[in-house]
């Protein structure tokens, strides 16, 4: 997986290569403001965060009006707490049914320990302490767990789904960003 989440890193660094996407101006502008004002993260959860940047989420129709940014998106898919807070607090505090996403617990953002899989008001702890596992446990539990994509990173998974893992290619509907950097990235 840190492959193609390289190879997306190499698409925003180097847009006239083989394997670019035609990302505007302020599309760039934009993953340049991500990497200043969201620092701290390993470089695995970097790469996804950035993917997120990448794949941004789509407008939510006229049923659901207004549109969440990207940076609001990476809140639904990994939320960050310092060790000593308490993780029941935290879940005390969800309010709303949301869908999994990866608590980080720890002192700094840049040397996360413990990983946990928050859904449905329960902490489940990830068996493993990279990060990019812990994504990879994330992607799992909603197979295992039979929950949607959240709608803000409904594009990251698909994408995920469809070029990573290699699930249901054929029949699972993308955006046009989606489907675009996965052509250009499986060339």
């Amino acid at each position: 997986m840190s492959l193609i989440l390289l190879q997306a890193l190499l698409v925003m660094d180097n847009p006239s290569a083989a394997l670019s996407v035609n990302l505007n101006q302020y599309e760039m502008l934009n993953c340049s403001v991500f990497v200043i004002y969201s620092p701290g993260w390993d470089s695995d959860m970097s790469s996804m965060l950035l993917l997120v940047h990448l794949l941004p989420p789509s407008s939510q129709g006229r049923k659901r009006p207004g549109k969440i940014s990207a940076r609001q998106a990476c809140d639904s898919l990994v939320k960050f707490i310092k060790i000593g807070t308490s993780i029941q607090g935290h879940l005390d505090n969800i309010s709303g049914i949301l869908q999994p996403y990866l608590l980080a617990v720890d002192a700094k953002k840049s040397m996360i320990e413990s990983y946990y899989i928050v859904i449905d008001k329960h902490a489940l702890p990830c068996k493993t302490s990279t990060s990019l596992a812990c994504v990879d446990e994330l992607f799992e539990a909603h197979f295992v767990f039979g929950t949607r994509y959240c709608q803000e990173l409904t594009n990251v998974y698909t994408f995920l789904q469809t070029t990573v893992y290699d699930i249901d290619v054929e029949n699972t509907k993308v955006n046009p960003r989606v489907a675009e950097l996965r052509a250009r990235m499986l060339k």
